[in-house]
Formats: C-alpha cells, sequence, structure tokens
C-alpha cells in the first residue's frame, strides 16, 4: 500500500493537464471522499465539479508543503500554492489541512482553511470555484 500525500495529489489533479482526471481522482481519494473547505462540505461529485473547474483556470503552479504530519490514517500539514491562470494572474493561497486516509492509502476525507497570501481579491475563492 502506498499512501498519497497533498503534493503528489495536487500534482496530479491541477499541474498534470495531460493526466485523464478520472484516473488522478481514484488514484489519491475513495469514492466516499468527503471535503470541507473554509467550512463547506463537499462530497465527491462536487469535488470533482471544483477540480474540474480549476482546470480550466489554472495554466500551471507548484505546491511548497513547510509542514507535513502522519500518524497512522491521520494526515495534516500546512501548504502553500502558487497558481497562474490562463489570464495571467498569479496568487498564493496558504492552506492548512487536517484528512484521514482510507486502509488503501487513499485520501478519505479533508478539512481545510485557506488563506490568500497574495494576489487579486477574486482568487480568494479558488479553494471552492465551481
Amino acid at each position: 500500500m502506498t499512501t498519497t500525500d497533498i503534493t503528489r495529489a495536487l500534482n496530479d489533479l491541477l499541474f498534470s493537464p495531460d493526466l485523464d482526471l478520472a484516473e488522478a481522482l481514484d488514484r489519491h481519494f475513495t469514492p466516499d471522499y468527503r471535503q470541507r473547505t473554509n467550512g463547506e462540505w463537499s462530497d465527491r461529485e462536487s469535488f470533482v465539479q471544483h477540480i474540474t473547474r480549476l482546470r480550466t483556470l489554472v495554466r500551471s503552479g507548484h505546491i511548497e508543503v513547510h509542514e507535513e504530519l502522519r500518524d497512522g490514517p491521520r494526515y495534516a500539514d500546512r501548504h502553500t500554492v502558487t497558481l497562474t491562470q490562463h489570464n495571467g494572474r498569479t496568487s498564493r493561497t496558504e492552506v492548512y489541512l487536517f484528512g484521514e486516509f482510507a486502509p488503501d492509502g487513499r485520501f478519505q476525507r479533508v478539512e481545510e482553511t485557506t488563506l490568500l497570501v497574495t494576489g487579486h481579491p477574486d482568487d480568494g475563492n479558488l479553494g471552492s470555484v465551481k
């Protein structure tokens, strides 16, 4: 069993446009995956809508993990995502994430809070855009 992490997941979801989205999702997230971003819960279907929309907006980017902790099925990190959109805007968002892995090593649940560090104020909603 190989356990995923946020870097692998986001690289496949957002920064590997040639990778099929369904394949990327199945690689890192369980069928019953749930996510709460800034207090709003999403099921996997809603998460797919979110990632699909982000893929249309994002030209490039990278993730920097500042702190990461694993304890059995529990996972936590603090990371920064830098995105450059097709419209030329660049933003940096800091994310505080707590999650849980399924026995097969994929994310089953993620709860996160995001903070726009730099960028246009409208980019503060990129963590939940659909």
